[in-house]
């Protein structure tokens, strides 16, 4: 065409990198090229000055979840070199992902959450446009609402709630058949092991859902992919994984899997599709890299990896182990959850002068930084996202740092209180783009405090210190729906005002500062 610039795919390929020479084996085998050129880029973690970690958790989102194979990030780098039609994309990849794990279809999602609200979506609107573009009013809808039993309530329910559907909650048998009305679009279920024990259990929710025809939505975000799928096989309608746990795929991916006319619809129900769901857009990329992980699943050799974690934690227990005083054992999980060997190390601290907590609290400050989960007598390490040389790395930092403790207890003798803060004080809070109002109640014994906390919408109990005037208090709730609310109020007390840091855990922190309560005078 004139005043068109016309382009071969052996000038594509140029354009993105790749020799020619290299790009038919490149295509065929849908993975790098050793003509690829390095990364030039210089933009690294310490550039930005952030520190990488050593991952001894597991598959947190907050510390990167785990680490994609090297066949994900060859896939993605060649996804990211030719534009797709993606409602074409997730057609053959939603094809390729029934003949691999033996569902009737499948679908890439940008995390398992974007699943479970994708799998709601479905239930509800069932791919009509009409009611598609109304989420998450469901205002005139059918069928608005979830079924979710007690032992399911969870922090990630929120993506099914997050469709605008109501959340009929129940604890037994007898409840569930009252709940299971005409305006039901689905029964949402957490995997795991409270579904198999108590007054309602997988089979009774898959039972009486069937009978009604209704789909069971199984949130096994954290397990390991099992094929043929365990879920699927018992009973479920559709199942969601995370993509960057175990499975190891891309981060921001997530999978569904289950009945074709549900996945399918789900598919409709997501960007880049307009409407409700346009937040959570997936790339072409991520969808590839996804694929990349369940076929890579199938030719990983599994118990090869856990042999290689037992070597790791071995590693480490038996480094330690070398301290007087220090006992270690493995722990290995037959759950198809965070399906890990994970080592217990414990001490006693009237004999090794140093707590867990610090221990964890040096180990993530110092370098080279390693996350663990501490605890008051000792430290935990989970195996499976580690990587090869880091038990080394663990062994020695763990072994130097216990070794280096001090003889005998913890000393932690507190100064007397500067001032008696027992009272009602009324709470200023800065949050980052907001301010609040709280009150607190407090109770002071010696240095022990102990009251309310008052939120915007929830009291909870306080508990606390007061060291000299340095003050600290702690309140916590968990939700009906399973979020913990975390605050840590740490600073300076006088008898009459208080202020100082305010500690959130995942919301992070804020300035707070207090008065005593005036009541007003009749």
């Amino acid at each position: 065409m004139k005043g068109s610039e016309h382009y071969s795919r052996r000038a594509l390929l140029r354009r993105g990198g790749i020799a020619a020479a290299a790009a038919p084996a490149l295509l065929r085998a849908g993975g790098a090229s050793s003509a690829t050129p390095a990364p030039t880029t210089s933009v690294t973690y310490e550039s930005i000055g952030v520190k990488p970690v050593i991952n001894c958790r597991g598959t947190y989102t907050i510390i990167g979840g785990s680490l994609e194979l090297p066949e994900v990030r060859a896939a993605q780098d060649v996804a990211a070199r030719h534009y797709v039609q993606l409602d074409e994309l997730m057609d053959g990849i939603g094809k390729r992902l029934a003949e691999i794990t033996g569902a009737e279809w499948g679908m890439v999602s940008s995390g398992c959450a974007a699943a479970l609200a994708h799998a709601t979506a479905a239930c509800v609107a069932g791919g009509n446009p009409d009611l598609h573009v109304r989420l998450p009013d469901l205002t005139g809808f059918a069928k608005d609402e979830v079924i979710i039993p007690a032992h399911s309530r969870n922090v990630y329910d929120a993506a099914v709630r997050s469709t605008g559907i109501r959340v009929v909650e129940v604890a037994d048998v007898e409840q569930y058949e009252r709940a299971l009305g005409p305006r039901v679009a689905m029964v949402y279920v957490l995997a795991g092991p409270n579904a198999e024990k108590g007054a309602l259990t997988y089979d009774d929710i898959y039972r009486l859902a069937q009978a009604r025809n209704l789909p069971v939505l199984v949130d096994a975000a954290a397990e390991v992919l099992t094929i043929p799928n365990v879920h699927l096989k018992r009973g479920a309608t559709l199942v969601a994984y995370s993509g960057g746990k175990c499975i190891r795929g891309p981060q921001c991916a997530g999978l569904l899997l289950g009945r074709k006319d549900l996945v399918r619809a789900a598919w409709m129900h997501s960007a880049p599709h307009h409407g409700y769901s346009r937040s959570m857009k997936l790339g072409k990329e991520e969808a590839m890299g996804m694929l990349a992980a369940v076929e890579a699943w199938t030719r990983r050799d599994h118990q090869g990896e856990w042999n290689q974690w037992m070597g790791w934690l071995h590693t480490i227990g038996g480094r330690v182990e070398t301290i007087p005083g220090i006992t270690t054992s493995i722990d290995e999980p037959t759950e198809l959850s965070n399906h890990t060997p994970t080592l217990h190390i414990r001490w006693d601290t009237s004999k090794v002068g140093i707590s867990g907590r610090d221990v964890e609290h040096t180990l993530f400050t110092s370098d080279p930084r390693i996350t663990l989960f501490g605890r008051e007598d000792g430290v935990s390490i989970v195996a499976y996202m580690m990587a090869p040389g880091d038990d080394k790395v663990v062994a020695d930092r763990l072994h130097a740092t216990l070794s280096a403790a001090p003889n005998g207890p913890v000393m932690n003798q507190a100064k007397p209180a500067a001032a008696d803060i027992s009272g009602e004080w009324d709470v200023h809070i800065t949050y980052l783009a907001s301010e609040t109002q709280h009150r607190v109640y407090i109770r002071q014994d010696g240095n022990r405090l102990e009251g309310t906390h008052q939120g915007d919408f929830v009291a909870r109990d306080l508990f606390g210190s007061i060291d000299g005037s340095a003050v600290r208090f702690h309140s916590d709730t968990t939700e009906r729906h399973g979020q913990a609310l975390s605050y840590t109020f740490t600073g300076t007390a006088t008898s009459d005002s208080m202020e100082g840091d305010l500690d959130m855990g995942e919301y992070l922190k804020a300035k707070w500062s207090a008065k005593r309560h005036e009541f007003a005078r009749g």
